[in-house]
C-alpha cells in the first residue's frame, strides 16, 4: 500500500477552516488525499470556498461539547487552529476553557493525533496574547493525546494579519515613528513551508509529543522586513525613526489608525514584536522533510504574497515633502493617542 493511498483511509478534522492557515490547509490535505472534516458555526461560508464541496462539514461551535463530540467521532488526526485576536474580555480564559472543551472530545473519540499552530516565543514574561497562545500548546500537550505544537513568527502570506499590518504601514508610510522594538530580530516563514510543516505533521510517528519551532531561512528586524518589502515592491527606502516610549497598546492604536486593520486585531500583533522570535532548532525538517526546494527566503515570499494581492488603493506617493508631512504626522498622532490615553485614565 503506497503512502498517498494510506491517506484515504484516514479522517483528518480542521478547526478554523475558515481563516487564513485553516482555509489554506484544507486543500493541502485535500490534495494529499485525506478525508477532510471541518467544524464550523457558519456552513455556508464554507460552503462558499472554493473546496466547500469536498469536505464534510458539521456545525457546531467550538466551545459547545455536543458539537465537538460529532466533530471528533471517528478522526484519527485533528487541526487546532482557534485562537482570541480580538482582544476582547478574558481571552486567555475562553481560549483555555475551548481548548480544554476540545481535548475532552478528542480524548473520548480517540483521536490519534492533534497538530496546533502556535507562535514562536522566548523565554521568560510574555504578551498576553502570546503567553496565551503558549498556554493553549502547554494544555494540548498535557491532554494524554499526542500532539504537535508548531511554532512559527512572522507568516508572509497574502491574507495573513502579520503580512497585512506589514504591507500596509510600508506602503502607506514613506517614513515613520516607531517604538524601538522594530529593531527585535524575527524569523519570518511563507505561508507555503507552515502548510508543508503542518500537513507533514499529521503523519508523525506515535508517541511523538512536544513542540518543533518552525522559520525561514533569513532572521531580520521587523524595520529590515519593511525595508526589504519596499525593494521587493518597487517603493523607495522608507525612513524609519524609532522612539523608546510607545507602549504596544499605543503601537496598536497607530496603527489602526494608519492601516486598515482594527486597534483589537493590531494589538495581538504588535505584542508579539515586543520579543525577539527566532528559530532554535528545525527538529521537524528530519522527521517530515523539509519543503521542497527548501524554505523560501523573505524576498521570495514577499514576492509571492504579492502576486496574489490586490493593489492598496491608499498608498502615499514617496515624495520628500509627503515624507516630511508623514514623520510630523506620525509623531503628532501618537501624542494625541497618548493624551486620549491619558485622559482615559484619569477619567
Amino acid at each position: 500500500m503506497t503512502r498517498s493511498t494510506a491517506y484515504r483511509d484516514r479522517t483528518v478534522l480542521v478547526t478554523g477552516a475558515t481563516g487564513y492557515i485553516g482555509g489554506h490547509l484544507v486543500p493541502v490535505l485535500l490534495a494529499r488525499g485525506y478525508r477532510v472534516r471541518v467544524l464550523s458555526r457558519h456552513p455556508d461560508a464554507v460552503a462558499a470556498r472554493a473546496w466547500g464541496g469536498q469536505v464534510e462539514t458539521v456545525q457546531g461551535d467550538a466551545t459547545d461539547g455536543p458539537s465537538l463530540r460529532r466533530a471528533t467521532e471517528g478522526v484519527d488526526v485533528a487541526y487546532y487552529l482557534l485562537h482570541s485576536m480580538d482582544g476582547q474580555g478574558d481571552f486567555r480564559e475562553g481560549d483555555a476553557r475551548m481548548v480544554r472543551e476540545f481535548v475532552a472530545a478528542a480524548r473520548e473519540a480517540g483521536v490519534a493525533r492533534i497538530v496546533y499552530l502556535s507562535g514562536l516565543h522566548p523565554e521568560g514574561e510574555l504578551s498576553p496574547h502570546l503567553a496565551s497562545r503558549v498556554e493553549v500548546g502547554r494544555i494540548l500537550l498535557e491532554s494524554g493525546v499526542d500532539t504537535a505544537v508548531l511554532q512559527a513568527a512572522v507568516v508572509i502570506g497574502d491574507g495573513s494579519a502579520s503580512f497585512d499590518m506589514l504591507r500596509y504601514l510600508t506602503t502607506r508610510l514613506p517614513a515613520m515613528v516607531a517604538p524601538v522594538w522594530v529593531r527585535n530580530r524575527v524569523q519570518p516563514i511563507a505561508v507555503r513551508d507552515v502548510l508543508h510543516y503542518l500537513a507533514g505533521a499529521a503523519d508523525l510517528d506515535p508517541g511523538i509529543n512536544r513542540t518543533f519551532d518552525i522559520g525561514g531561512p533569513d532572521v531580520l528586524t521587523f524595520a529590515e522586513m519593511m525595508q526589504q518589502f519596499a525593494q521587493v515592491a518597487g517603493l523607495r527606502r522608507r525612513l524609519v525613526v524609532t522612539v523608546p516610549v510607545l507602549t504596544p497598546g499605543l503601537a496598536s492604536h497607530w496603527v489602526g489608525l494608519v492601516t486598515p486593520l482594527d486597534a483589537g486585531l493590531a494589538k495581538p500583533l504588535v505584542g508579539s514584536l515586543v520579543h525577539e522570535v527566532v528559530v532554535r532548532e528545525r527538529d521537524l525538517d528530519a522527521l517530515v522533510g523539509p519543503p521542497p526546494g527548501g524554505t523560501a527566503g523573505y524576498r521570495r515570499a514577499v514576492a509571492e504574497a504579492l502576486r496574489e494581492a490586490d493593489p492598496d488603493p491608499h498608498r502615499w506617493g514617496p515624495t520628500a515633502i509627503g515624507a516630511a508631512g508623514l514623520v510630523v504626522g506620525a509623531v503628532g498622532g501618537m501624542a494625541l493617542v497618548r493624551a486620549v490615553s491619558a485622559a482615559r485614565r484619569v477619567s
